[in-house]
């Protein structure tokens, strides 16, 4: 056993997946969960040969029952002993313009997303106070940035939503806890696999998870990822007016 474990919800697929294979190679033990327990299944073994030396835990969840997410969170605790890590991952990415019949996919994805991510940070910071340590990682966009349009609206406002929880915490000065964001740009994920055009700026998932992993790795307070050219577009973002953010993502 490494001694350190990082719990990561959403890890069935996309960034979350790809991140647990890569803190596996980095040393850190697994406690995966996801709704779909049979793709964490699939993915426990290819961890375990590549690296039978780690322990990997999984148990299914579904982030939307807060019930579910309090305990599942208790058991990796007590299973485990602490938990070093927590990553705020699970994610929904539907979404439609508003006031065209689709409020259930926009309602949705609020859920998961925001609703979601406060069940899973009250249940890890039960956790780190307990411990008197922890790290605390916030997965958000770099849509977050700004309001977007149509079927972006409500998901760039759950993921601002989830770095203001973030900034909250911080600004608390919790002893032991630090407390980091992160701003995926377009990483290709199954999220968005279904999108056909091609994307300016979109890395492959282990690119792009790689930049996660080493800002997580560093505990940046926040960081936008892959660095290039997130760093600069993000800072354009905050100052240009909304008809050339249009135009830029």
């Amino acid at each position: 056993m490494s001694g350190r474990t990082v719990l990561i919800t959403g890890a069935s697929s996309g960034l979350g997946e790809e991140m647990a294979r890569q803190f596996a190679a980095l040393g850190w033990d697994l406690a995966l969960c996801a709704r779909r327990a049979e793709r964490l299944e699939k993915l426990r073994d290819e961890i375990g040969a590549a690296h039978p030396e780690r322990r990997v835990v999984l148990k299914a969840l579904d982030v939307t029952d807060d019930e579910a997410v309090f305990r599942v969170f208790a058991e990796f605790a007590e299973e485990f002993g602490s938990i070093e890590r927590v990553i705020v991952n699970a994610g929904l990415g539907k979404g439609a313009a508003y006031g065209t019949g689709r409020h259930d996919a926009n309602r949705q994805t609020a859920m998961t997303n925001f609703v979601g991510a406060l069940a899973q940070s009250e249940a890890a910071m039960e956790i780190f106070r307990r411990q008197r340590r922890g790290h605390l990682v916030m997965i958000s966009s770099i849509s977050a940035l700004r309001g977007m349009r149509k079927a972006m609206t409500t998901y760039a406002a759950t993921k601002a939503g989830v770095a203001a929880m973030a900034e909250g915490l911080r600004s608390e000065r919790v002893p032991g806890l630090d407390v980091s964001v992160i701003y995926p740009g377009y990483i290709r994920s199954e999220m968005n696999e279904h999108v056909k055009q091609k994307t300016k700026y979109m890395v492959d998932t282990e690119t792009g998870v790689r930049a996660m992993v080493q800002a997580i790795e560093k505990r940046k307070v926040k960081a936008y990822v892959p660095s290039w050219p997130w760093v600069p577009i993000a800072a354009a973002m905050k100052v240009l007016p909304l008809s050339v953010v249009r135009r830029l993502v």
